[in-house]
Order: structure tokens, then C-alpha cells, then sequence
């Protein structure tokens, strides 16, 4: 993938940790210039209160190959966002791939709480930072977007449309916010395709995000550790599986055919070959379907 995005310029907005860093470091070691968001910085913390920063993502994108900017930026700051695409055209006058994967509600939602035991602030603060953000990104980025033909908007969520369609989502805010960002990829999909660029919605599988990794007390270089109290686990992937899934389909001149579509890395990585940094090809929701989901124990082969 070297190379294949130089002179292309990204924003992947929500990339101070997570899927967000993986991609963006992907689309570095692919050549490209990406401008990384968010509001953890060294010099301040979110409400996450975590060690991670866009000057840290940023960094690790320009040493993977490509150029990483970090601007801080609240997505739900519509003069914020204004000013960082205002700020992208300036300095670089396109933008070529937009990756909306601002979430922030790890902390918010209740599992299995219904909606009238779910805390009414966290549910509407969930949905604000899951939802909000990402329209008022697309409303203030997509007019740069369009300026080029071939762009490319990626939303990234959790759960593919088939799986979210019938399988209910921790709670109610959490199960709207997910498939609320599935629509917004189809919509964008009907409004981008007569102009030339190409909205899907993306999602990883069971991410070894840094939270997750903390919240079973395990590093990535110890990871499956975990499996002693959560076997299912071993279908787990890294953070740059979806970002090599994301680099795949912007250095694909034929991505249209995906306009609109609800995608998943593990399907993308049969589609293009490529592996997680391991070398396997977790694909996690076949295996959440056929192993987890079905109540059988947890076999991981076939699966990665």
C-alpha cells in the first residue's frame, strides 16, 4: 500500500485513539497527508481523561510514511469544524477521504438499561457525540470533498446493517446512535454518488482498542491473556485491520461500487487481501453470527 495515496489528503476526524489512529496511521503507511481531530491533546484532556493524543496519532502517521496534522477540534462545534476544513482548503486545497469516527460515549451508555432506567443526560449527551458530530463534519467538510472527483467518505460504526438489523445493541441510545450512522452513510451515499465521490459505512470487529485492552487488564502484546475469562476474544483484531481496510478503498479507482454500502474489515480483507498486523484475517461478525451469538464455544477457526 505504500505510496498509493501520496499527494491524496485525508481527515479522519475522531483519531485520537481506537479504529480513529488506526486508520489514520494506514492511510500514513499508504502516503498520504492526513489532518487527525479530536479534543484530547498533550496539553489537555477530555472528559476521557486517557493518556492518548492527536499529536501522538499524528506523529505515528508521519512515521509510518505519510504527513500527520494534528488540529484539536470539537466536532460539535460547528465554527471548530468550520475553521479545520477551512483550514485544510488553505493548505492544501482538496480533501480526498473523510472519515467521520467521532464517538466519545464509552462512558455513557448503560448496559441493557431500557430507555426509561437509562440516564436521560448520558443517553442525549451519547447521541449528540455519536450523531451530531458526524452530520455537522460532513455538512462543513463535504463541499471540499466534492471539489475533486473520486472522494471518499467513510462512517465508521459498530455492527453491519444485517447484523444491527436484527440483533439489539446494549441500549437504546447506544442501538440508535450505531444505526443511525449506518443510515447516514446510505443517505450520503444517494446525495455523493450523482457528484462523483463515495459514501460507505464501515465497521471493525471486536476492537483492541486501548480501552478495551485496559478494561480486560491485558497489552497488545499479551492480549489474549483475556481469553481465560472471555474466550470469545480471540476473534479480537487491531485497530490498523480497519484502517487497512480504509486505505484499501481509497487507493481503489472502482470504490463506487460500494456507494452506500454497510461494510465490515473482515469482509474487506477477503475482498483485498490484506491481513491484520499478524498476518491472520479475523472476520468477526460471521464469527459473531455462527460461534457467539449461536452459543457455541468459542473456535476461532475458519474465522481468522
Amino acid at each position: 500500500m505504500s505510496e498509493q495515496l501520496r499527494g491524496r489528503v485525508a481527515l479522519v476526524a475522531g483519531a485520537t485513539r481506537g479504529a480513529g489512529r488506526g486508520i489514520a496511521v494506514e492511510l500514513g503507511a499508504a502516503g498520504a497527508t492526513v489532518y487527525v481531530t479530536g479534543r484530547t491533546t498533550r496539553a489537555r484532556r477530555s472528559e476521557y481523561d486517557r493518556p492518548e493524543t492527536i499529536e501522538d496519532t499524528a506523529d505515528l502517521v508521519t512515521e509510518a510514511g505519510g504527513r500527520g496534522i494534528a488540529v484539536p477540534t470539537d466536532h460539535l462545534d460547528p465554527a471548530q469544524v468550520r475553521a479545520l476544513v477551512d483550514r485544510i482548503a488553505g493548505e492544501q486545497g482538496r480533501l480526498d477521504v473523510l472519515v467521520n469516527d467521532i464517538w466519545g460515549g464509552e462512558s455513557l451508555f448503560e448496559w441493557d438499561a431500557p430507555v426509561w432506567e437509562h440516564d436521560l443526560d448520558k443517553g442525549l449527551r451519547l447521541l449528540r457525540l455519536a450523531v451530531d458530530t458526524h452530520a455537522i463534519t460532513s455538512h462543513h467538510a463535504l463541499p471540499l470533498l466534492l471539489r475533486n472527483p473520486g472522494g471518499l467518505v467513510v462512517e465508521v460504526t459498530d455492527g453491519t446493517a444485517d447484523y444491527n438489523r436484527d440483533t439489539y445493541r446494549v441500549s437504546f441510545f447506544y442501538d440508535l446512535a450505531k444505526s443511525s450512522v449506518l443510515r447516514m452513510a446510505f443517505a450520503l451515499g444517494h446525495e455523493l454518488g450523482p457528484r462523483g465521490a463515495t459514501a460507505v459505512a464501515l465497521t471493525p470487529g471486536w476492537l483492541r482498542s486501548e480501552i478495551m485492552l485496559d478494561h480486560f487488564g491485558v497489552r497488545e502484546d499479551n492480549w489474549r491473556d483475556a481469553l481465560k475469562s472471555v474466550p470469545h476474544f480471540a476473534i479480537s483484531e487491531t485497530p490498523r485491520y480497519v484502517g487497512r481496510a480504509v486505505a484499501a478503498l481509497a487507493a481503489d479507482p472502482d470504490v463506487a461500487r460500494f456507494n452506500g454500502a454497510s461494510l465490515s474489515s473482515g469482509g474487506l480483507a477477503g475482498e483485498y487481501g490484506f491481513t491484520d498486523l499478524d498476518g491472520s484475517r479475523p472476520d468477526a461478525w460471521r464469527y459473531l453470527v455462527e460461534v457467539q451469538d449461536a452459543g457455541r464455544p468459542a473456535d476461532v477457526t475458519g474465522y481468522r
